[in-house]
């Protein structure tokens, strides 16, 4: 494939993940429970797909641009985002008293994660 196809299934990917961190925070911030919410499994089906999707495409990318192991510093950031993100949803529910802190936190995870795919600093 080449690498705008990788690079458009990357980011919707993190599209998918952002709106159901997004939604949850909302509804949990909002005074929401987690056992509450109607539409849980698919917030949390849009959240695996999105990392799933993130994931292939970036490394898709790396193929595709000729990027083996050892990788660079910035692949390495990405990756403890991607991690991050992932535990994300768990955190949203467990600690809803957080949510302002984690959406603050959410944006600035993505924000270190595009500086690292643009900039490449390391």
């Amino acid at each position: 494939m080449a690498l705008l196809i990788y690079k458009i299934i990357h980011l919707t990917g993190i599209a998918m993940t952002l709106m159901a961190l997004g939604g949850a925070m909302v509804y949990t911030i909002a005074g929401g429970r987690k056992a509450d919410l109607r539409w849980r499994k698919p917030v949390a089906i849009t959240h695996g797909v999105g990392l799933f999707l993130a994931l292939l495409g970036g490394f898709g990318m790396l193929a595709r641009m000729g990027i083996h192991w050892p990788w660079p510093g910035y692949i390495f950031v990405k990756v403890v985002v991607w991690v991050l993100f992932g535990g994300l949803l768990t955190l949203i529910y467990k600690k809803p008293d957080a949510g302002k802190g984690l959406w603050a936190a959410t944006i600035a995870l993505f924000a270190l994660a595009a500086y690292m795919a643009i900039f490449k600093p390391f």
